[in-house]
Order: C-alpha cells, then sequence, then structure tokens
C-alpha cells in the first residue's frame, strides 16, 4: 500500500503525518511542489514484459507528460530481487542527493521509497504499482530500493545523460528508516 509519512528533520522516529490515502498523500505532496498521480495500464503489463510493451500500456500518460514537461527521453527500468548488482544499485540512491532537472517515475510494478529532505520536513513516499512521483528539479532526496529490490519503473529524463546525482555530503538518509516490503503502513 502507498503511503507517505512526513516528520521534522530532527525527529525520525515520530511522524507528523502517516497517510495511505493518495488523495491525501497527493495533496500533502503538492504543497511541495511534488507531482503524485495514479495510472491505469489499458493494456495488462507483467514485470518481464518489454519495455515497448509496457510503454505502449501507458501511452496516453506518457504522452501527456512528455508534451506538458519536454521529457525527451523515456525508458523502462527492471530490477529483479535476484540481480547480482543489487547492493551496489541500492546503495547508489541511498544517500541525500538532488539533480538539475525533475526526476520522474512511474511504478508499473513492485515498490521503492522516496524520501524527501524540504526545509525542515522529511516527506517519505512509499510508491507502488500505478503510483508516479515527480520530485522537482534541486530537491534534495534519496530512494530506497530495499535489499531485494522488485520493481519496473518507466524513467523520464530531460538531460541526454540521463541519472545525474549531486550528493550534499550530509548524513540525514541515514538517521531516517530503511525501506523493507512489507513493512507496516
Amino acid at each position: 500500500m502507498s503511503r507517505l509519512r512526513i516528520f521534522n528533520e530532527n525527529d525520525p522516529a515520530t511522524p507528523l503525518l502517516a497517510t495511505p490515502d493518495r488523495v491525501e498523500m497527493a495533496r500533502e505532496l503538492s504543497r511541495i511542489g511534488v507531482a503524485f498521480e495514479q495510472w491505469q495500464a489499458n493494456a495488462p503489463v507483467a514485470p518481464g514484459d518489454s519495455p515497448d510493451t509496457i510503454m505502449d500500456a501507458y501511452r496516453a500518460d506518457i504522452d501527456r507528460l512528455v508534451t506538458e514537461r519536454g521529457f525527451k527521453t523515456v525508458d523502462v527500468v527492471s530490477i529483479a530481487p535476484d540481480n547480482p548488482q543489487r547492493e551496489a544499485m541500492r546503495t547508489k540512491f541511498l544517500d541525500e542527493h538532488f539533480h538539475k532537472e525533475d526526476e520522474v517515475r512511474f511504478f508499473v510494478a513492485g515498490s521503492g521509497l522516496f524520501t524527501l529532505h524540504v526545509d525542515d520536513k522529511v516527506y517519505e513516499v512509499k510508491c507502488e504499482q500505478g503510483d508516479l512521483i515527480a520530485v522537482p528539479d534541486s530537491t534534495r532526496h534519496w530512494f530506497d530500493m530495499g535489499p531485494e529490490p522488485s520493481f519496473v519503473a518507466i524513467r523520464f529524463f530531460t538531460e541526454p545523460d540521463g541519472w545525474v546525482g549531486h550528493f550534499t555530503g550530509t548524513d540525514i538518509a541515514q538517521k531516517f528508516p530503511r525501506y523493507e516490503k512489507g513493512q507496516a503502513a
């Protein structure tokens, strides 16, 4: 189940808000400029399907977002729990960083945890199948796919280099919970 928890940056043990309600999640996230939407496939898709099959199932939403935001590249990333590089891949995203373009991900299958650090608050967003999150350019954040990652996501880029992280050097990400599949909502 998707979930949003908001914390004071100095108190990772006590959420100020915790909700699985996607409408409330979208409302709270919009206050900090983050888009949160749900998409429905126009045809059945499953992990293991080709990128073209996956993108065709969400073509109308993909085309709308590309037109609205000027994305130049759209691709599909798929990570399975038995991926031999899973630990290195997980570690790459665990420290606070930002990008010089919006980071937009749509979860076709599986789940992951985006954690955003805005002003003195930390917004923990558990994304699941059907969720799209658009993190604005320069927003400090980190992403945890868990120790046994399992997700398929559509990614959107405006820069030809794709994912380029600019790390802040802070230790805030280590102070907040990591993502474990099946953890309580």
